[in-house]
């Protein structure tokens, strides 16, 4: 009986075994799971019905283009785009491997990813296998049509763009502010921390999760090649992080230098980088002081009118604090405080004591909250991130300010656990 291989073409019947771990990498990532994105093609169904046009698109596009081609075993033509690809990116390592392996192919049989290169690097190939899954998972789970990541609630109209990065898929997301509501118009491939995520403490290797801000611009004149075309310096620790006892610093948006593509998605010291072409990109839409970034794992994306309900329910919870405190009711505006709320060195019993003192030399009083952005902790629910610009006039002090506060769900109800200026 002749072998199912004998129709094919001469060198995938002479090499029948090439990219055997590749095909079960394709394999597993098409099979439905539970929790998967819903139903997706096998592998040659989707090669068929989602071929690019020969050489064309971005490389990302080509490079799954060519894989999708190698598993369909149309390994001439995954050679002619990995050409295509490694002339326009000569510094795109994963490209050069995987078309070291196609050349190889043509002389010796491989039955691995990798197969070509020396057994010393058996290290790299594993992260070069993972840079090939976590690319390729982005082309078949792709973010479900028609919703949003539930944490971007409400974005003021100062924020152009929010930053939404998913730690266990590599990914970076870009959205847009159109007319306060959320947008997605670009997503990017990035590598975290090389302990993973979650960072605790100094030199744990790991990319926070959390609420962040883009703090300043760094550029490229001033950082050495290793951070590529730019930098963007979040404000790790922020006051959660703090309260929670951690510590660390220097957790930044940054390229990659200049001899390399891209890097593994497990390869920063905590940072998340992006490949110096995406970095620009991205680099033209941030805003120090304003942008948010959102850092979550496996993200959680929700309808656009479940965003509204919280929105409006939260935007009621912020005015209730206003209105009381305009009031110089002292009980009802601290109701509004967390007994665990500490700021400024201050515990809640001092924050109040202060708080009385203040608004019993008070005789009128009026506060006018503006440019509102709140945005929800990846993984707590119960924690939001307000920002705000405070107006405050009464009868002896008048000033404005920029705030900052954490509110924090206790037994049902939002209150206040951090107040700062921003």
């Amino acid at each position: 009986m002749k072998s199912g291989l004998a129709n094919k073409s001469p060198l995938v019947a002479r090499h029948g075994r090439v990219w055997g771990l590749l095909t079960g990498l394709l394999l597993a990532l098409t099979t439905p799971m539970a929790g998967s994105m819903g139903d997706l093609r096998p592998p040659s169904e989707f090669a068929r019905h989602n071929r690019l046009s020969p050489i064309s698109g971005s490389p990302e596009q080509i490079l799954v283009n060519t894989l999708l081609e190698i598993q369909g075993n149309r390994l001439d033509s995954a050679l002619r785009h990995v050409d295509a690809l490694v002339q326009q990116n000569p510094n795109f390592k994963l490209a050069h491997l995987i078309r070291g392996d196609l050349l190889m192919a043509r002389a010796n049989p491989l039955n691995s990813f990798g197969g070509g290169a020396d057994a010393s690097a058996s290290g790299q190939i594993e992260d070069f296998r993972e840079e090939a899954r976590v690319r390729l998972q982005r082309h078949l789970e792709k973010p479900p049509e028609g919703k949003l990541p539930k944490y971007l609630l409400n974005m003021q109209a100062e924020q152009k763009h929010a930053v939404v990065v998913d730690t266990g898929k590599s990914r970076l997301y870009l959205f847009e502010n159109n007319h306060g509501e959320p947008r997605l118009v670009s997503d990017y491939y990035v590598s975290i921390g090389k302990a993973g995520d979650e960072k605790v403490r100094e030199g744990d290797q790991k990319t926070p999760l959390g609420v962040y801000f883009v703090t300043s611009n760094l550029p490229v004149e001033k950082l050495t090649d290793f951070y590529g075309v730019g930098a963007y310096p979040l404000n790790y620790p922020n006051e959660w992080d703090k309260r929670q006892g951690k510590n660390g610093h220097g957790i930044w948006l940054h390229g990659v230098p200049r001899d390399t593509y891209s890097r593994a998605p497990k390869a920063s010291n905590g940072c998340v980088v992006l490949t110096n072409p995406d970095m620009t990109d991205l680099g033209r839409k941030l805003q120090s002081g304003l942008t948010p970034v959102v850092i979550g794992r496996n993200l959680e994306w929700v309808d656009p009118q479940a965003l509204r309900s919280q929105r409006e329910r939260f935007k009621g919870e912020i005015e209730d604090w206003r209105r009381d405190w305009e009031s110089l009711d002292t009980d009802s505006y601290l109701s509004h405080y967390s007994r665990s709320f500490v700021a400024d060195g201050q515990n809640f019993n001092a924050f109040s004591t202060q708080k009385r003192q203040v608004n019993a030399g008070k005789t009128s009083l009026k506060v006018a909250v503006s440019e509102v952005s709140f945005f929800q902790f990846p993984g707590k629910e119960n924690i939001m991130v307000v920002t705000f610009k405070q107006d405050y006039r009464s009868n002896n002090l008048n000033n404005v300010m920029r705030k900052r506060q954490y509110w924090q769900l206790e037994n049902s109800r939002w209150r206040i656990i951090y107040e700062g200026t921003a």
